[in-house]
C-alpha cells in the first residue's frame, strides 16, 4: 500500500484508536480497584443506581464504595460509545475489510462485557466476575491489535513492521496464552474474596510448598478469624501456589524468549525485552501484593502491569503472524492471482 493513500482521515482513526485503548486501560484500572477494595456490590441495583438513573445519579451520593462502583460504570458508558465510534469511524475511513471487522467485533465484546457486569451484580454470582474480567483483558487486546493495524507504518508497509524471527511465532503465541491463563488464575483468586490464603513470601507458611492437612487448615483458619479475616480452604492455598508456581515459568521462558529474539530485528528485539522487564516488575509488585496485606493500590498495579504484558504480547503474535517470511510469500502469491 503506497503511502499516499494514508491520509488525513485515517491518521485520524488510528489516534482515535489510541485514545480508545487508553480509555478502556482506564476502565480497567477502575474495575481493578473495585475488586481490590471489595465494593463490587455497593450499588445492588443495574442499570439504575438506587433507583436513579444512572447518569442521573445524585453526586452527593457519590460516597464510600459507592464511588468507585459508580465511577466504574460511568467510564465503562463512556468506552462503550467510543467503542461504537471507533467501528463507525473505520467503516467510514478504513479501506480494509478485515480491520473494519475487527472494530465490529469490538462492538459486539464491549456490548457483552457490559452484560455481564450487569449481570453480576443482579445475579450476585462472583463466578460472572471472573468471566467479566477475562473479557475485559479479550476486548481491549483487541482495541490493541486495531491501534496497530491503524497506524501508518503498519498500514504502508513500514520497515520498522517487518520482523523476520522464523520460529517464535509459536514462543509469542504460547507464552501469550501462558500469561493469559495466569491472568484467569489471579481473577479468581480476587473473585473469591478470601483475601490472601497466604502471608508469606517467598515461601508459604514456612515451607517452599505448604503441606495443609485438614488439622493444620483449623489452626490457620482459628488465626484468620481472631484477626478479623474469612477462612480459606486448601483449594485456595493451591491455587495461590499455582499461581507462584507460574509466575516463575513465565520468567524462565520470557528470558529464553528474549535470547531467542537477540538476532531478531531491532522491534521485535525491544519488545522481547520490555515484555521481561515488565514480568520482573509484576513479579515485585506481586511480592508486595503479599507483603502489604493486599493493599488496593498494590493490588490494582498487579493487575495493570499484568495486562500490559497480555497486550505486548497480542501485538507480538499479531506482527509476527502478519509479517512472517510464509505470511508475506502467500501475501505476494494472492497478489499474483487477482493480477493474473
Amino acid at each position: 500500500m503506497n503511502t499516499a493513500h494514508y491520509g488525513t482521515a485515517r491518521r485520524l482513526v488510528f489516534a482515535y484508536a489510541v485514545l480508545t485503548v487508553s480509555a478502556a486501560f482506564v476502565l480497567l484500572l477502575s474495575g481493578g480497584l473495585v475488586t481490590s477494595k471489595g465494593v463490587g456490590m455497593t450499588v445492588p441495583d443495574w442499570p439504575n443506581s438506587y433507583g436513579y438513573n444512572m447518569f442521573l445519579f445524585p453526586l452527593s451520593r457519590w460516597v464510600g464504595g459507592i464511588f468507585y462502583e459508580h465511577v466504574h460504570r460511568l467510564i465503562a458508558s463512556g468506552v462503550g460509545l467510543m467503542t461504537i465510534l471507533l467501528a463507525l469511524a473505520l467503516w467510514m475511513a478504513e479501506p480494509r475489510k478485515w480491520v473494519r471487522v475487527l472494530g465490529y467485533l469490538a462492538v459486539a465484546a464491549v456490548i457483552v462485557q457490559g452484560v455481564l457486569g450487569g449481570l453480576r451484580v443482579t445475579m450476585i454470582l462472583d463466578e460472572l466476575g471472573i468471566f467479566h474480567g477475562m473479557l475485559a483483558q479479550a476486548y481491549i487486546s483487541l482495541l490493541v491489535v486495531i491501534a496497530v493495524a491503524t497506524s501508518k507504518a503498519f498500514a504502508t508497509g513500514g520497515a520498522r513492521w517487518r520482523w523476520h524471527a522464523p520460529g517464535l511465532m509459536r514462543w509469542a503465541v504460547a507464552l501469550t496464552v501462558l500469561v493469559y491463563l495466569q491472568l484467569g488464575l489471579g481473577a479468581t483468586m480476587r473473585h473469591e474474596h478470601a483475601g490472601l490464603s497466604i502471608h508469606d513470601f517467598p515461601l508459604a507458611y514456612g515451607q517452599v510448598w505448604p503441606m495443609v492437612d485438614a488439622e493444620r487448615l483449623a489452626v490457620i483458619n482459628a488465626q484468620r478469624i481472631s484477626s478479623g479475616e474469612v477462612p480459606t480452604t486448601i483449594g485456595q492455598i493451591h491455587l495461590q501456589m499455582l499461581h507462584r508456581t507460574m509466575a516463575v515459568v513465565l520468567a524462565a521462558l520470557f528470558l529464553v524468549y528474549a535470547w531467542k529474539a537477540r538476532r531478531a530485528a531491532m522491534g521485535l528485539r525491544l519488545a522481547s525485552r520490555w515484555w521481561l522487564a515488565l514480568l520482573l516488575v509484576q513479579i515485585a509488585l506481586g511480592a508486595w501484593t503479599v507483603w502489604s496485606g493486599k493493599a488496593a493500590d498494590v493490588t490494582t498495579a498487579h493487575v495493570a502491569v499484568g495486562a500490559l504484558i497480555l497486550f505486548l504480547g497480542v501485538a507480538q503474535c499479531f506482527l509476527l503472524g502478519v509479517f512472517s517470511p510464509r505470511a508475506a510469500e502467500l501475501k505476494r502469491e494472492t497478489a499474483k492471482l487477482v493480477h493474473a
